[in-house]
């Protein structure tokens, strides 16, 4: 199968085509950018089908990260996703950015659980923990710190994520949160097309917040 994987849940904006068959990336192409993913996805995209010497047409599946992350940038990478598996007829998947990276933690790391910190500031983490098989112990939330490590305690194994160091004790490796988009391309591969399609995974509002006392009155 030919995939298709998008990531623009964080600062970068990446995009990769990817033989499952081979378990092999064909090409890739995307930039730390920081802002304006929507105006920059299209390009990576067609560069990374470019440098994979693969068409549009060719492409089976579309992966993309859904979050949690940027709250702009993972509307942009889903919104894309779903236009692109529209047009071409053929079947998206999300990934969580929790599950990326505790698959390539365990990648280099196995045998051991790995629960996954990302710091969502405010003094709160979003925390998912993982098997050793790198299957969820529970479901993502968003938690203060406090219980945060109280559930990194009860999981055991590996604290991992831009949080880790936030959280004290325990086999604890800090790290930024840089999704490899090669995993986000195997995980789409391996995710269940009817059970796993696209959709935000916010698990917290948007900072922005209306100014309903401000509102012009409608006439």
């Amino acid at each position: 199968m030919i995939l298709l994987a998008i990531d623009t849940s964080g600062s970068g904006c990446n995009a990769a085509i990817y033989d499952s068959d081979a378990d092999k990336t064909l090409g890739a192409a995307g930039e730390d950018i920081g802002r304006g993913h929507a105006e920059r996805l299209m390009e990576f995209i067609d560069l990374a089908l470019g440098n994979a010497g693969v068409d549009l047409p060719q492409i089976e599946r579309v992966a993309v990260t859904i979050g949690p992350g940027s709250f702009t940038g993972i509307r942009v990478g889903v919104a894309a996703a779903r236009g692109l598996s529209l047009a071409l007829g053929i079947p998206s998947v999300g990934v969580t950015t929790l599950a990326c990276l505790a698959a390539q933690h365990l990648r280099d790391r196995p045998g051991m659980p790995v629960f996954v910190a990302i710091d969502a500031k405010r003094g709160e983490a979003y925390c998912q923990p993982f098997s050793a098989d790198g299957q969820p112990g529970g479901q993502a939330a968003v938690l203060s710190l406090d219980e945060a490590r109280i559930a990194a305690a009860k999981a055991g194994g590996a604290v991992i994520g831009s949080a880790a160091p936030l959280l004290g004790d325990g086999a604890t490796v800090g790290s930024a949160d840089i999704l490899s988009i090669d995993m986000v391309a195997r995980l789409g591969a391996l995710a269940d097309p009817a059970a796993d399609r696209p959709k935000p995974l916010y698990l917290r509002g948007p900072d922005a917040k209306p100014q309903a006392g401000f509102a012009i009155a409608r006439a």
